[in-house]
Parts: C-alpha cells; structure tokens; sequence
C-alpha cells in the first residue's frame, strides 16, 4: 500500500521540476502539487488501510466489542489493564482514548474519501466519485451504529464554513445514507474512468456494485424492528440490484507490515500480556463444539504447560477439540472472590516451580490472529447469504432460507481460510450442515440459528463490531451479561460508546442536542434502530 503514495511522491516531483523556467514552477514544493497534477485515485489506498484500522484493534473493537459479545474473554482487572472494558465494563487507564477510536478514525476515513471525491469531479472520475460515496456511507453507517446520531447532512463541510455541523437523529442519518448509497450505485458505468489503487477489488467496477449492495442489505436489516416496511424496501431494492455471489466477493483489507500498515488486531494480540490474558471466551468454545465446527482446529489452541509457553506466541498449541476449554467472563487473576481459581470448571493452573501459568489451559487465539500481515474482513459473503437467510424467515425477501444459511456456512468455512491458516475440507463442510441443518419448526428457533452462526462467524473472522451490532438487532445469541464489580453498564452488555469527550469542546451545542434526544450518552444508551433484547 506504502508503495502507491511512494509512487505519488515521485511523479509529482518529475513533473514539477521538468525543464520550464518560470519561477513560480520552479519554487513549487513538488511534494504539495496542485489539484490539476494530482491523481485523486492515490487517496484511495490510504483510506482503504484507515478503513480497516477503524474496524480493529485498539481503535476500539478488541477493546470492547470483542468481549462485550462474549467471543473472546480476558482475565485482566482495572487500572492500566485495557482488557478491563471489555471483558468486566470496568474503566481502565485510557478508556477516554480508545472511546474516540471509532469516531476519528471513522472520521478521517471520511473525510479522506470526500477529498478525493472533490478532486475526482474536478477531472470528471465520475466512478471513482461514486465509489468513494459507496464507500464514505460504509464507513459513516459504522460510525452511527457505534455511537448513534451524528453529524451526516452537515458533515465534511469544513471547507464551506461549516464547522459545527449538526448531529443527524440516526433515523434521518439512515434514511439518507441509503438514498446516497443507492444513487451513487445507480452512477456506476463500466464506460466512464477506471478505477486505480485499489486494493481491495483491483479497480473491478462490478465487484464495487456488490459491496454496495451488499451494505445496503446489512443497513436495510438493522431496520427491521424500528421500520419494518422501509427495511423490506431496502432488501429488496438490494437483492434486485445484485449482491455478493461467492467468497470471491469479500471485502478484504489487505495488510502490509513491512511498509508499516499491519493487521492492527494482530497487534494487540502480539503484546505478551494479551498473549497470556486474552483467550477464546467459554461462549465461543462452548457453541463451537456443541456443533463439531471445523473451524474449531483451526482458531483454538491451548498452549503448552507453563507461564513461558503462555506468554509466547511463537509456540504452537494443541488444537485437538476435545481439549479445548474457554474462559468465562468476568473472572481475574488476582485471588479474590473473582479469582478464574474459584470458577467450578477452572481446570487449574499449569507448569510447576517457577514456571507456573496461573490462568490455566484455556483456548487462546491461534498464530493465525497475531499474524500481522493477514487482512482485514470488512464483509464477507458469508454474512451476506446469512442476513439473507434472516430476511426470508422474516418474509422481507423471497428465496429459501435454509439455502442461504447454507451457503452462508459454505462460505464462512471458505473464508476462514483466507487468514492464511487451516481451511476447512469440502467432506467435513457436508457433513457440518448434514448434522446441523436449519432449524425451521418455528421463526425464532430459524431466527436463532442464522444469528448465532452470524455471531460465530463474525466473531472469528475478528468483525467484533458487527457481530455485536448484530447481536443488538436480533437479540442472538443470548448472553448473560457481567456484573463485575465498579462497571460503568450498570451490569448490562453495553449498547453504544459515550460520545467522544472532545466533542463537547468543538460542537457543543450540537451535541447536548443529539444527546437529549437519544436520551444519554452513556454506554447503555439505546441507538435508534437497536431494538433486540
């Protein structure tokens, strides 16, 4: 990715010192050039990177959202101890920081998008003008269902003199994130400019018309309990237009950590302490062995004896799935009554003499998830096939609904492979939705299954964020939430971030507005659409 702005810098700087004598050319730094010599199609890559980075890592997702929805669990316990918000609802020592995550970066993505679209008008890119709203919607949608109503009409406008813009009640947001979305599919012509720098599609214009429908879909679902006839329009209009057909569709993020732009989830699960502290949550392990997923030998190992081995992630585990064991949420490691010690399943500690790991044999992450050059899934045609599944037991959108969980299944299986680890055989995919087909005796229990696999899947392709957005629209799967003592939720998963508290310094009154008609702005403050459970 590094390679394309490298590639910015260097044609800029030959075509402003080519032989021309005027000095005005001559003094101009070739390293700033002017909109008429640069290419707005180099922005792209930078956004897309920032993209990704908005959905992992400590921009906020493996900090909370990560263990709110009960995938992973961690044994961390206040103060500087970051895993404190996610796995307890317990303030640590940069709360306040990773809170605003989402929010700049999101952000900063967008407004990255909005430059290159002004600049792509002034050349007449009018595809790379529509991407960049496919793609600005994708990224502002995100930040609305993490925090709720925000600025989106009046938003970007900093260079027309508005500077405080107004927060759209997410309702309106939504309303009008979809209309764009859907004009800016509709100016898509496989005619007009080609689209270079991406990394996502290689510039593929049909390809970039399904991500868009398939945004659609996603945001068309989060509406079904709030505007259910609105939500059937979308569906609709969705899957007329065409959405992911096949695992080739993903929308991956690529990473790339020589040149500095590394998986950022990978990371945080570098650090030793999470290496030692974070593990697949008992939720998890529990649901995918109750199923015989394949996946399981694949995301879950349990290191070898000792707080060395623990602590290192270079050292391969056993990941037979009858060992397995996740940790509950909501335990810690310091001998009180919350000590892990103290659950009745602990499986005791591991190691002997000085070697000793406290924690115990639980399932951590496998090498997949520390690797810093896997990509990013930012939607996948697994999530697609089962929100497609969810919108036929619903009656939002014809077609078989056993059909779409299992090629959404198919799928997930598919894409796992992708992270560069196990993959899952043809034979045991059979045999998954032989032994574990659509439960159809009554809509809930169908609405159930779809939803807990859409978690699964989510949650191991590391989608934190959007398995818990999921997970606050369908109520699934249920969980039982931590009341650890000092947590900020009042004893609930939350259900939003606080704004970020600079806001209150550069938008003020726009902001007391947005929160006195949500209601709060605290972390079980309810966003418009959210009506699960």
């Amino acid at each position: 990715m590094k390679k394309y702005i490298n590639l910015f810098i260097l044609c800029s700087f030959l075509a402003f010192t080519s032989c021309d004598e005027r000095f005005e050319e001559l003094n101009t730094d070739p390293n700033r050039p002017g909109a008429d010599v640069f290419d707005p199609n180099l922005i792209l890559p930078v956004a897309t990177y920032g993209y990704g980075d908005m959905l992992t890592g400590y921009s906020g997702p493996i900090l909370f959202q990560s263990m709110w929805i009960q995938a992973l669990a961690s044994t961390s316990t206040g103060g500087a101890n970051y895993y404190s918000n996610a796995d307890k609802y317990v303030i640590s020592g940069s709360t306040n920081s990773y809170i605003q995550g989402v929010w700049n970066n999101g952000y900063t993505v967008a407004s990255r998008l909005n430059q290159m679209q002004s600049l792509a008008e002034t050349k007449g890119f009018t595809n790379l003008v529509a991407v960049g709203e496919i793609f600005k919607v994708s990224t502002l949608s995100f930040v609305s269902d993490v925090y709720g109503d925000i600025p989106y009409s009046e938003g970007l406008q900093a260079e027309e003199g508005i500077t405080q813009p107004k927060f759209d009640n997410q309702a309106e947001a939504y309303q009008n994130m979809l209309t764009d979305l859907e004009t800016a599919l509709n100016a898509l012509n496989p005619a007009a400019d080609p689209i270079r720098n991406d990394v996502i599609y290689g510039g593929d214009l049909a390809k970039w018309r399904k991500f868009g429908y398939s945004v659609m879909l996603k945001m068309a679902l989060r509406l079904v309990k709030v505007d259910p006839a609105a939500a059937q329009t979308w569906v609709q209009k969705a899957v007329a237009g065409g959405v992911f057909e096949s695992p080739d569709d993903d929308a991956l993020v690529p990473s790339d950590q020589p040149n500095g732009y590394a998986n950022t989830n990978a990371n945080a699960l570098n650090v030793v302490d999470d290496i030692y502290e974070v593990r697949w949550s008992k939720e998890m392990i529990d649901y995918l062995k109750s199923t015989n997923d394949p996946r399981l030998p694949i995301i879950a190992e349990v290191p070898p004896a000792g707080l060395a081995a623990n602590r290192d992630g270079t050292v391969v585990g056993n990941n037979d799935p009858a060992v397995q064991i996740g940790l509950p949420n909501g335990y810690d490691l310091t001998g009180g009554q919350f000590d892990i010690s103290n659950h009745p399943d602990f499986p005791g500690p591991t190691g002997s003499g000085g070697n000793v790991a406290t924690i115990g044999a639980y399932s951590r992450p496998t090498a997949i998830y520390r690797d810093r050059e896997a990509p990013v899934f930012a939607l996948t045609y697994a999530e697609v096939q089962l929100l497609l599944a969810d919108a036929a037991v619903r009656g939002l959108a014809s077609g078989s609904a056993s059909e779409y969980y299992n090629n959404g299944v198919e799928g997930a299986f598919a894409s796992i492979g992708k992270f560069g680890g196990g993959s899952v055989s043809a034979a045991d995919v059979m045999a998954y939705l032989d032994a574990n087909p659509l439960d159809q005796s009554t809509e809930e229990a169908a609405l159930e299954m779809i939803n807990e696999q859409y978690w699964a899947t989510t949650s191991i392709l590391a989608n934190y964020v959007e398995a818990w957005n999921n997970w606050k629209r369908t109520g699934y799967p249920e969980l039982t939430p931590v009341n650890f003592p000092g947590n900020f939720s009042s004893g609930q998963i939350p259900r939003s971030q606080p704004f970020p508290a600079g806001e209150s310094s550069v938008n003020q009154e726009s902001l007391v507005s947005a929160i006195s008609r949500m209601g709060g702005d605290d972390w079980i403050t309810r966003t418009w659409w959210d009506g699960g459970n």
